[in-house]
């Protein structure tokens, strides 16, 4: 369960009965009218044959009252819980993490190395056959994934995608006529509907496999989390609740009173660890490209369009002016075919509003290569719209070429310049790298090499023939941008 900035919000409570002022002369009439009622049901009390007294109820009100309260307690929430609680599954994971000294005497006398670690979250299955979505959090870096649905049969499970943008796994278990969770619209929820939370919270302190049921109300929609600096998943456009959600929640759904998933449980604003009445899921609809994209792809496919918009660092300034400007377009794009420029401010995408650059995140989080967006935007004084044609990001589209054995390099175009938001106008990207590389070379994807012992680069076939060419333990010299700053790295090369 991601934890960001607490808050404390109060829990509703829910008054019964009659809300009439009591008074003096009700509480009379009331005694009276209980005294009538008392000697009417007595009157009808008559000696048997057998001398014993058989009482008749007159109208049978306590079988009545017994069936009132009976059908009072089966609410829409204990119906919806029981609709989706069969396919709630419990996700328990075991990875491998680097031991860390807690005290003097483990830092100088316990050996250092790694330790396995037990993790655990939630999932909920939507294929009958075990196909199981939760969130990549629950499973990161784990080593064993063992699922156990709510019948107690546990299963080997196994990861067919993950990704942290949008912080959604798949799994496939070994399943048959499993229990499916019925599926429903995120898009239409209204603020202050009852939805319901199900999950296992503190799962390995449970007897049983069960799923935990939590109620509260939908507290807002399209909610933006500002992102942290070391918050590699991207919280936009999600769905707010006070239903609790605990650690061991993250993957399970968020369901509606019909029964129906809308959201995948995800992060709170806590102060504790534990649940304060904040919490958010991510949209359903999201959670199903971004599943049917891991299934076919293994990865999932970004939306491309060839624009920068103003940054955090204009948020209060494009707030206020009700848009989000425009500050780069790049050449030969989608945004540059659809007549987008530099200085245009984007009211409208995708039928909803435009305030900051996390709104626009949103936009582009729920589509993919293939689809269309309809833009409003100012241009001056007046009001245009135009249509983008969604790509795929050009990077996954570019050609690599392989250097110094695993090292993958795409050349420098205007359309990757844009995407990588790069400051240099040439020069070879490194797409890809191998862990003993990396380690060797303090080098990382993303990073820019612009030149070789001064001599500038133009493409990544160039950089490819410069390492051919040096015989021998020869240093060379390069330099790199990397997140709009230079660096200079010296490399032995054998």
């Amino acid at each position: 369960m991601r934890i960001a900035r607490s808050l404390v919000v109060c829990l509703p409570l829910i008054a019964c009965g009659n809300s009439e002022p009591h008074t003096v002369a009700s509480e009379n009439q009331s005694a009276r009218e209980a005294s009538q009622a008392s000697s009417s049901v007595l009157a009808e009390a008559a000696p048997t044959s057998t001398g014993v007294l058989e009482t008749v109820v007159v109208g049978s009100s306590s079988r009545q009252s017994s069936d009132s309260i009976s059908g009072s307690r089966r609410s829409a929430i204990v119906t919806a819980a029981a609709r989706a609680a069969p396919a709630v599954v419990s996700v328990n994971v075991v990875r491998r993490q680097r031991r860390v000294a807690r005290t003097v005497w483990e830092q100088f006398f316990v050996p250092r190395g790694s330790e396995l670690v037990q993790g655990f979250g939630s999932g909920f299955t939507v294929t009958t056959d075990g196909l199981v979505i939760t969130n990549q959090h629950v499973i990161e870096d784990a080593d064993e994934i063992v699922v156990t649905t709510t019948d107690g049969v546990d299963y080997e499970a196994t990861l067919l995608g993950e990704d942290p943008f949008t912080d959604i796994a798949v799994l496939q278990i070994d399943g048959d006529g499993l229990a499916i969770a019925p599926l429903g619209r995120s898009r239409d929820l209204d603020i202050g509907e009852w939805v319901v939370a199900i999950g296992n919270p503190y799962a390995y302190l449970l007897g049983n496999t069960d799923p935990t049921v939590t109620a509260g109300v939908v507290s807002a929609v399209g909610r933006d989390l500002i992102p942290a600096s070391d918050d590699a998943g991207l919280y936009v456009g999600m769905i707010q609740t006070d239903a609790a959600i605990n650690p061991g929640n993250s993957g399970g759904p968020l369901v509606n009173a019909l029964g129906e998933v809308v959201g995948v449980n995800s992060s709170i604003f806590s102060n504790s660890g534990g649940s304060i009445g904040i919490g958010f899921a991510i949209p359903i609809e999201r959670a199903l490209r971004v599943a049917d994209e891991l299934r076919e792809y293994g990865a999932v496919r970004r939306a491309w369009v060839g624009l920068d918009v103003a940054g955090p660092d204009r948020l209060g300034d494009w707030k206020r002016a009700g848009g989000l400007e425009i500050v780069r377009v790049a050449e030969d794009s989608p945004a540059d075919r659809a007549g987008l420029r530099g200085g245009d401010v984007i009211i409208e995408a995708a039928n909803q509003n435009i305030r900051t650059f996390l709104d626009w995140e949103a936009v582009k989080l729920d589509v993919g290569p293939g689809d269309r967006v309809a833009i409003d935007y100012l241009r001056g004084n007046r009001q245009l719209t135009t249509t983008l044609d969604v790509e795929d990001l050009p990077t996954s589209r570019a050609e690599r070429v392989s250097a110094l054995g695993d090292m993958e390099l795409i050349t420098l175009t205007p359309a990757i310049r844009q995407e990588r938001n790069i400051q240099r106008e040439h020069g070879a990207l490194i797409f890809n790298l191998g862990d003993n590389l990396r380690q060797r070379t303090g080098l990382r994807p993303g990073d820019l090499i612009f030149a070789i012992n001064r001599q500038l680069i133009e493409d990544a076939d160039e950089v490819t023939e410069i390492f051919r060419s040096v015989r021998g333990n020869t240093l060379i010299r390069l330099f790199v941008e990397r997140g709009g700053s230079m660096f200079i790295r010296d490399l032995y090369v054998r």
